[in-house]
């Protein structure tokens, strides 16, 4: 098994094929929404982790990209290092044989991604009604409706946090289709993931 966690990787002295200039061109682009294809095995998942540890504005990463080719853009790494709030999320656990399972698993990968943001709760800029529905997430009390707003929900708070625009991640986002395709349950998932991204990726604020 590869190792996918770019501390790790630059932290254990293991060779790391240098792919930070891929937030250079990112950042040039002019678009909202990037969907970034390759196939099994490439690097991905690292390169996405690698990005996270870059923008993402509660950690202090500057050594993990010393000598790496981002690290020479000087200007770049002021105004976009470790300055970004930022949602890192897979998909790669919500797999199973029934719609009852899978839809378990996601509300399980959405409770996790909470329970690292349970700061938000503490600040008073945050709305209260957000709040709820927060602990309805990590509680894994949530329905389907609010399931699908969850990651708005999430923005939204971290925007009232931080007054900055959210960067999300989202990793794997083909496998709960293709689980579910695979298993005779294409059209609940596809509602339910359609709703998710919808709602993140599209006309989103925050």
């Amino acid at each position: 098994l590869g190792i996918d966690s770019f501390e790790k990787v630059r932290s254990g002295g293991y060779y790391y094929v240098d792919k930070t200039g891929v937030i250079a061109e990112l950042l040039r682009k002019t678009f909202e929404v990037n969907l970034i294809t390759r196939p099994r095995r490439f690097g991905k998942t690292l390169a996405m982790d690698m990005m996270a540890n870059f923008f993402d504005i509660r950690k202090d990463t500057g050594g993990l990209f010393t000598g790496l080719d981002i690290a020479d853009r000087t200007a770049l790494c002021a105004e976009w290092q470790n300055r970004w709030p930022v949602i890192f999320l897979t998909f790669k656990d919500v797999d199973d044989t029934g719609f009852e399972n899978a839809w378990k698993k996601l509300m399980v990968c959405i409770a996790d991604l909470c329970r690292q943001h349970t700061y938000l709760l503490e600040s008073g800029k945050v709305d209260r009604e957000d709040i709820v529905l927060f602990g309805k997430y990590q509680s894994m009390s949530a329905d389907a409706v609010e399931i699908q707003n969850a990651l708005y929900v999430l923005m939204r708070m971290m925007h009232a946090y931080y007054g900055k625009q959210v960067i999300v991640l989202l990793d794997e986002y083909d496998v709960p289709l293709a689980k579910a395709n695979e298993n005779g349950f294409y059209d609940e998932m596809l509602n339910l993931i359609r709703g998710l991204l919808n709602k993140t990726l599209k006309t989103n604020p925050f």
